[in-house]
């Protein structure tokens, strides 16, 4: 198994830079043709949604079907696909960013009740207290 990085994952999803394009159609491709699973972080899905919104100027309705695409595809081996799931769901209806949701269902998973944070846009998430 191989890991991905993000930027890897962007150029597949994007195909703006020919070159890169290629060679990570290869790989993922290639990882599908032969049955090879590629890992896909939850890092790694944060980042991939922090470029598309903020260097592809992607809105969060379409963030959200790339991601849901993402968690889909059968030979990516999803780090916490659970995590990645429940924060996809409040990121789809919510105002906060993916990587806030990944942390608070992080945080509850491990016992917490909620998570203290200054971010005002989660105000009204249950799994947040906004200071």
């Amino acid at each position: 198994m191989k890991g991905l990085d993000t930027n890897v994952l962007v150029r597949y999803l994007t195909q703006d830079e020919t070159r890169q394009a290629r060679r990570a159609n290869a790989l993922i491709d290639g990882a599908a043709a032969s049955g090879e699973r590629l890992a896909v972080g939850l890092v790694v899905l944060c980042e991939t949604v922090w470029v598309l919104r903020a260097a592809y100027d992607f809105d969060r309705a379409l963030v959200s079907e790339v991601l849901e695409r993402i968690l889909g595809v059968a030979q990516f081996d999803i780090e916490d696909k659970q995590i990645a799931r429940l924060a996809l769901r409040e990121y789809r209806h919510g105002r906060g960013d993916f990587a806030d949701y990944v942390i608070g269902h992080r945080s509850r998973r491990v016992g917490c009740s909620v998570t203290a944070t200054f971010d005002r846009k989660l105000k009204g998430s249950e799994l947040f207290e906004v200071l």
